[in-house]
């Protein structure tokens, strides 16, 4: 199993840092991810649970579902198809601290192909750090507004 663990703090509230990961038109604003388009809606909200979204970054589209959001506290997705991976799934953790919210993103996931690994989580890794940080400068920005 590989492991991506990425930590960082954003100086806004869990609900606005939460309102920012259930916006996947926001994904692509701040972050390498190319575009986002919403496949099907959720079970009671938009992009709520049950949610299909796509995401596109160069030659790679990747749809996902949402599977767990509780506002200001936590937001879950799998990765249906788009990598050779098996069993990705992101669970992103909200602490509420006295200067704003710490973000604790986890992915784990299984190689289709034995031996890249690796190269999956070095990637995914650089990826998803860059929007770790993105999510949290844009939920700055609007919680100083």
């Amino acid at each position: 199993m590989q492991v991506i663990d990425i930590t960082e703090e954003a100086k806004a509230k869990p609900e606005t840092v939460h309102a920012l990961l259930r916006d996947g038109a926001v994904w692509p604003t701040c972050s390498s991810l190319g575009s986002f388009e919403l496949e099907s809606e959720g079970e009671t909200e938009r992009e709520g649970v049950g949610a299909v979204r796509i995401f596109r970054t160069g030659r790679y589209t990747m749809r996902e579902r949402i599977v767990e959001s509780v506002p200001g506290s936590r937001f879950s997705y799998e990765l249906l198809s788009g990598l050779a991976l098996r069993g990705y799934r992101a669970e992103i953790d909200l602490t509420p601290l006295d200067t704003g919210t710490r973000i604790h993103w986890r992915s784990t996931f299984r190689p289709k192909v034995p031996g890249t690994g690796w190269l999956y989580r070095r990637t995914l890794h650089r990826l998803i750090k860059g929007l770790v940080h993105g999510l949290a400068t844009t939920a700055a920005a609007r919680a100083a507004q």
